[in-house]
């Protein structure tokens, strides 16, 4: 079997780490038999330089016909004063997702046994395993709603929800708990919001469709505060695309570093898989750099554009025995010894290779 992916390694650090996942999936292809067809594209702020926008048309053609996109991360403060069209952000990321159509956030977070002295919560909160997904609206939302703009003395943004948005990304969250320990907390602020009040109907509505789920509600602030409160309570949260922006980011900074962290955006044809962090461009070019958000975010990636269970499932096996062996990237290590970008890709590979 082989699969067409479209890999494009951003800004900053976003080559350097996607350098280390390309040499595990080598890895893991050799092992499971099977072949990626890669063909590199350019996206964000060096596209900008190269071609004049961040997403130029080259890149589009290849994002339609590949069965998947790997994507590093983008940005930087290089880019940050073009105009909004032209941003990495704006002209570049969420433009590949409204092409792409990609409706659903997947992010997982998770605490290591071996990293708890990372996360800023205690002890005494962190008694059991961390390990819930946020699946965040993608989409619509506040982000794309019409009209929106921008004067002297105002600016505006508009969130508009449909029932249909609704219905899709619920769907998406309830099947995904029904993988896992089946509760759904969804999130909203159907207290003061149009849009939320019609969210949480429709996902009361979905909910029926999955007896076997049990469904709570949470408004944004209370979900905010309970996160660092006892985030031993969620599963899977669901929420909106401007409340999952914030929430994503804050349960990534509870597990100690977005280096960690994976994400998965899926469309209805084409999914797109990148690591949850930014570009950090102040260590780009160091090799100290965290390539396991990237190498996780391709076994995300390996599971479920293309099934290939066994891969990914070998991939995790092989970061949970890096981590309990003691490797540590610059981000990880809390002052003690740690290992450089390449180094920790290599022990990921030799742990796949030994198994």
């Amino acid at each position: 079997m082989a699969y067409n992916i479209a890999v494009l390694p951003g800004d900053g650090i976003g080559p350097e780490v996607m350098a280390q996942a390309l040499k595990v999936l080598k890895v893991v292809e050799e092992k499971f038999n099977f072949k990626c067809n890669l063909t590199e594209g350019l996206i964000g702020g060096i596209a900008y330089d190269a071609a004049g926008h961040p997403l130029p048309e080259e890149t589009k053609e290849l994002c339609l016909k590949s069965d998947a996109i790997f994507l590093g991360s983008i940005g930087g403060p290089k880019w940050d004063n073009l105009p909004p069209e032209l941003t990495p952000e704006l002209g570049g990321l969420l433009a590949i997702r409204k092409l792409l159509k990609l409706y659903a956030n997947i992010r997982p977070a998770v605490i290591y046994e071996e990293l708890k002295e990372m996360s800023p919560l205690s002890a005494r909160v962190l008694n059991k395993k961390v390990d819930f997904v946020t699946v965040r609206e993608l989409a619509h939302g506040v982000y794309f709603g019409q009209p929106k703009g921008l004067t002297e003395d105002e600016g505006f943004d508009t969130m508009i929800y449909r029932r249909e948005n609704v219905e899709q990304i619920a769907k998406a969250a309830f099947d995904l708990a029904m993988k896992r320990d089946k509760r759904v907390t969804s999130v909203d602020k159907a207290n003061v919001l149009s849009s939320s009040k019609l969210w949480r109907k429709v996902v009361e509505e979905v909910a029926k469709d999955y007896p076997e789920v049990t469904l709570n509600h949470q408004y944004v602030d209370n979900a905010a505060m309970q996160l660092m409160l006892n985030p031993l309570q969620y599963d899977v949260i669901l929420t909106t695309n401007l409340f999952g922006d914030i929430l994503s980011d804050e349960s990534a900074a509870i597990c100690g570093s977005l280096g960690m962290l994976p994400s998965a955006s899926y469309g209805e044809k084409i999914s797109l898989y990148e690591p949850s962090g930014g570009s950090a461009p102040d260590i780009a070019g160091k090799d100290i750099a965290n390539p396991i958000a990237q190498i996780l975010s391709l076994a995300m990636m390996l599971e479920s554009s293309f099934s290939e269970d066994e891969a990914a499932q070998e991939i995790r096996n092989a970061v949970d025995k890096a981590v309990k062996s003691g490797k540590r990237t610059g981000d990880i290590a809390c002052g003690g010894p740690s290992i450089k970008c390449s180094e920790m890709g290599d022990v990921i590979c030799n742990f796949i290779k030994e198994a």
